[in-house]
């Protein structure tokens, strides 16, 4: 993978945990701050298509337990025999 360089300011008490956590798993401090860059790219990340993106025909009013099953248990039946058809 190719990296890029770059310079950050970190709180001088921050950077003592990264070296202290780095020495106690065996790995490099740049490993650890890599690690950490790359969980803010993620949860700063915008994504191209909605977490939901399926809709469903609704009864118009909040179904009960055995409604919910039924319903995903009929889309799960109807998913499968459709992959199994293809």
């Amino acid at each position: 993978m190719s990296m890029k360089r770059t310079n950050v300011y970190a709180d001088p008490e921050d950077l003592a945990i990264i070296k202290a956590a780095a020495k106690r798993r065996g790995i490099s401090e740049a490993e650890i701050i890599r690690q950490g860059i790359h969980l803010a790219a993620m949860a700063n990340r915008v994504w191209d298509e909605p977490l939901f993106s399926r809709t469903f025909e609704g009864a118009g009013r909040t179904l009960d337990r055995s409604e919910v099953r039924d319903t995903v248990a009929d889309a799960v039946r109807h998913e499968t025999e459709a992959g199994t058809a293809a």
